[in-house]
């Protein structure tokens, strides 16, 4: 094992059980700060694909974790914790599950040491899942939720913290039942909204589909995620979810009637009002390093060949503006790429200005 890095602050070994996307890239980060991390998973061949990736070793006689990561699907979760809380009495144990309360009180229930368990929930995923699609880098800049609870001390659960921190990620304390709820309206009703609009899909002409654009592959990209992960995410945060479904059901049901005769006497209105709270939704939702700013975007169109979109990205660093967001699609039966990047309202003009006169292609730009 290497010297522990200046900056790193956990130290001692780490044991995460599970290997999968959640798991397998905490192992691969971590070991990448010469940390000793110890996997574990029921599945032989899961394990094997961890540790042949690099996201730690097997177990040894003589390993003395002094922190447990359990990163299993939410059904057993509490089973797995109470288990490795038993098996390793000196280590702190948390688990990087989706929902808090639910496992939390499971614990209890079997009168487990929860003086040394603390929830925890990263805020970072992908559609694809297992150490295939692990990445060390991960958890950069994403919220980590600590879920704290009153029979475990700031001062023992200061590891989770440790580990938070390492990884790159922010911490956010919150209890496990504001946890519940906060993620039943930021993530949990958005997978089920994607996948609703998702499955329309299903049935569209492929002449519908060829007109696909940003707005749809913005909407259903995290439709894509695995259904039985969700199912049982789903399961155990259903009451929470169900009033941001149901509130969201009596908007919808509104709007409908609203279009239903769009000439009726305060229709446009509603409509209007509909799509006004959609924007200030929107402009609530913090940005980069966390703070709530819009900004503006300029398309730029590019051709579909190598070395094109390096260039655009080049010349905007060289023009000294700072690109605060990107996205990327294809014109559907054309060899062009349409990039849209987001800078700040002040730098537009120049932008714009220095592109064109560049050579590059304006599509449009609005703040």
């Amino acid at each position: 094992m290497t010297d522990t890095p200046p900056s790193r602050r956990l130290t001692g070994q780490v044991r995460v059980v599970g290997t999968g996307l959640l798991g397998a890239s905490v192992g691969l980060a971590l070991v990448q700060q010469g940390v000793d991390v110890i996997l574990d998973d029921a599945s032989p061949a899961a394990l094997a694909l961890a540790v042949d990736y690099g996201a730690g070793r097997r177990a040894e006689d003589g390993d003395r974790p002094g922190l447990v990561v359990v990163a299993v699907p939410p059904d057993i979760t509490a089973a797995v914790v109470a288990r490795e809380l038993a098996d390793h009495p000196d280590a702190l144990v948390t688990d990087v599950a989706s929902v808090k309360a639910a496992p939390l009180r499971s614990l209890r229930q079997m009168g487990a040491d929860v003086s040394r368990y603390i929830g925890s929930h990263p805020m970072a995923g992908r559609e694809r899942s297992g150490a295939i699609a692990a990445r060390a880098d991960l958890f950069i800049g994403r919220p980590w939720v600590i879920a704290g609870h009153d029979a475990i001390s700031f001062q023992r659960a200061s590891a989770v913290e440790d580990l938070a921190l390492d990884l790159g990620a922010t911490v956010v304390e919150m209890d496990a039942e504001s946890h519940d709820e906060a993620v039943a309206l930021v993530s949990h009703t958005p997978q089920i909204v994607a996948t609703l609009m998702a499955s329309r899909l299903g049935s569209a002409p492929e002449t519908s589909l060829n007109l696909a654009g940003g707005g749809v592959r913005d909407v259903t990209r995290i439709a894509a995620s695995e259904p039985g992960l969700w199912v049982q995410i789903l399961g155990a945060n259903a009451a929470r979810v169900l009033p941001v479904l149901e509130a969201f059901r009596q908007d919808l049901g509104e709007l409908i009637g609203a279009l239903a005769d769009p000439a009726a006497a305060g229709a446009q209105r509603r409509v209007a009002e509909v799509l006004a709270a959609g924007n200030a939704g929107v402009a609530r939702i913090p940005g980069k390093h966390g703070v709530t700013r819009r900004f503006s975007q300029v398309v730029v169109l590019i051709d579909d060949s190598p070395g094109q979109l390096a260039q655009l990205l080049t010349e905007i660093g060289s023009i000294g503006v700072n690109l605060e967001d990107l996205r990327l699609e294809h014109s559907p039966g054309a060899p062009i790429g349409i990039v849209e990047v987001s800078v700040a309202p002040e730098q537009e003009r120049r932008l714009l200005d220095e592109l064109e006169r560049r050579g590059w292609r304006i599509a449009a730009a609005w703040a």
